[in-house]
């Protein structure tokens, strides 16, 4: 059981990371939120990493398996809140968020989905 509380707003999880993350901890809520998207069938995840203000590859390389598996999950992925210095971090690495939409906040993640959901 991860670390990192998955939430249900109408049809669309958030998920909020309230600390950096061991490895294995992104690997336990990888596989929690994926389980979660076939539980409630929902069509679409917000993941706030407001809190991170480092990323390592391996973290990046997470972002971009988290949401290439909630889209085979058929739900569409934003990630909220990321930090200058993760998104830094991301463009020197050669780390590209394929099929990802970036928004300031988690309210304007799920405002996102919601519009697109009509």
């Amino acid at each position: 059981m991860s670390r990192v509380p998955i939430i249900k707003i109408d049809n669309i999880l958030v998920a909020t990371v309230q600390e950096d993350l061991s490895d294995n901890e992104a690997l336990d809520f990888q596989h929690d939120l994926h389980e979660a998207l076939e539980k409630t069938g929902a069509s679409g995840v917000v993941l706030d990493i407001s809190v991170l203000e480092t990323i390592d590859s391996f973290l990046g390389r997470f972002l971009n398996e988290v949401a290439a598996g909630s889209r085979l999950l058929g739900a569409r992925a934003i990630v909220a809140g990321m930090q200058p210095a993760v998104a830094i971090t991301l463009v020197e690495l050669g780390l590209k968020l394929r099929g990802v939409d970036t928004v300031l906040n988690t309210e304007r993640g799920v405002n996102l989905l919601r519009r697109r959901a009509l």
